[in-house]
């Protein structure tokens, strides 16, 4: 391998696909919106498709719509060494949020060829189709979708901010929705060695440091939710019924806010793993100031390295909205479970990773992953797995993401490294 760095080769043409990315990209209000199946996302992938012509790798796009572009090895009968991520963004959020892991596979095969360096396996980069729920209430559609674990139920569900179905998105993007929900996984997993994910840190432990501005993952926690759920009491005049009579859909959440808010303490105290929120909290439509509400309609997000944890967390739930509705007169209803698994990483690829790092001559440190990614769908299909996070500054899922590119091209010299020196 060349003596050049990657860090310093291949930096202006990483922070080139970033820039012409973002250029089709931003928001008409704040940030980037790239929609899952959508006009931008398809745009990301073509533009994706025409470095790879120019590398002379192979493209590949399966029934789904995920694309997997490929510098073939010396022995193609292994298995290969796949890295890369999401292309899709959250509504008026950052750019760097699965975009990151994108850039970082495409430059490390672009930094392949500079170097003139041919591996033993292939090394093929994926993209994968609409990761972020945002757009749906449903997380890792693409992925899911070639793991053959998509369903009609998912299909169904409908847009955030207008009358369309995920089926009519996925149609509308030039692919058949059918042909997501075939049950046999539209790849051959087997054929996967490794996966090692690239994603900017979504919280702030990478950033306080001053050494150690990468991350190893040691795991990525699971996710529970609930889209949409109601609490329904009795619209009334604000001034015309007294308290013993009222049946205040408000105070109601706020009862049962309040109440797992005490039991989420206690949990973390006695060792658990787990975060709870309540992101979406909506009043009816004829909600006013002079009434008393009698409908709220909220979200509900937990996540946990043990799905233990969380099945036992969300019964803890229903049990107390039940208490609460006898006590106070309301009901409440919860719509359909949406649940991501949790993920262990793999311990040989972990170390791996770290010895790939002290080759590079890069500090890093052990983090867990509090959100959750496609890799996740990919542990759960057998494949060994690990994560590379960068700092990032101002948090993720908003338009403020600052990742700078020192960091970013630290993390895609670990995983350049990790990946040449897999053999």
């Amino acid at each position: 391998m060349s003596d050049q760095r990657l860090r310093e080769g291949a930096r202006a043409f990483a922070q080139k696909v970033f820039d012409d990315i973002k250029a089709f990209s931003i928001d008409p209000v704040i940030g980037v919106s790239r929609q899952g199946y959508g006009p931008l996302e398809n745009r990301a992938h073509e533009y994706l498709k025409d470095i790879a012509r120019e590398l002379d790798l192979e493209i590949k796009v399966d029934r789904c719509g995920n694309l997997f572009l490929t510098l073939p090895g010396t022995d193609r009968s292994l298995p290969s060494y796949m890295t890369g991520s999401h292309a899709d963004s959250v509504p008026q959020g950052g750019h760097y949020d699965g975009l990151a892991g994108v850039v970082a596979a495409i430059t490390t095969l672009w930094w392949m060829r500079k170097i003139g360096f041919t591996p033993k396996r292939d090394v093929t980069m994926v993209v994968f189709r609409m990761e972020e729920s945002s757009w749906f209430g449903k997380a890792y559609v693409g992925s899911l979708a070639m793991a053959g674990q998509l369903t009609q139920e998912d299909l169904a569900l409908k847009h955030r901010d207008k009358d369309q179905t995920l089926a009519e998105a996925i149609k509308e993007a030039g692919f058949d929705p059918q042909d997501m929900v075939k049950t046999e996984p539209s790849i051959d997993f087997s054929r996967i060695a490794a996966f090692t994910e690239l994603h900017i840190e979504q919280g702030p432990t990478l950033d306080s440091q001053d050494k150690a501005r990468v991350g190893i993952v040691t795991g990525i926690r699971g996710n529970l939710r609930h889209k949409t759920c109601l609490c329904i009491g009795q619209t009334a005049h604000s001034g015309a019924v007294d308290k013993q009579y009222r049946h205040d859909a408000v105070m109601a959440m706020g009862d049962l806010l309040m109440r797992m808010e005490r039991h989420w303490a206690e949990w973390l105290v006695r060792g658990e793993d787990l975060v709870f929120t309540v992101g979406v909290f909506k009043t009816a439509a004829s909600s006013a100031i002079a009434i008393i509400p009698g409908e709220v309609s909220f979200s509900v997000d937990m996540r946990s390295l043990s799905m233990d944890t969380l099945d036992r967390f969300h019964k803890l739930l229903v049990a107390e909205a039940n208490a609460v509705g006898a006590d106070r007169g309301v009901t409440f209803e919860f719509d359909r479970t949406l649940v991501c698994k949790a993920a262990d990483v793999d311990k040989a690829l972990f170390s791996h990773l770290h010895d790939a790092a002290q080759k590079a001559g890069i500090t890093v440190m052990d983090v867990p992953s509090g959100a959750g990614h496609d890799a996740a769908v990919m542990a759960d299909m057998g494949v060994p797995i690990t994560m590379v996070f960068v700092a990032n500054q101002d948090g993720s899922h908003n338009p403020h993401e600052k990742m700078k590119m020192d960091d970013f091209m630290l993390g895609t010299e670990v995983l350049f490294t990790a990946i040449a020196t897999y053999d």
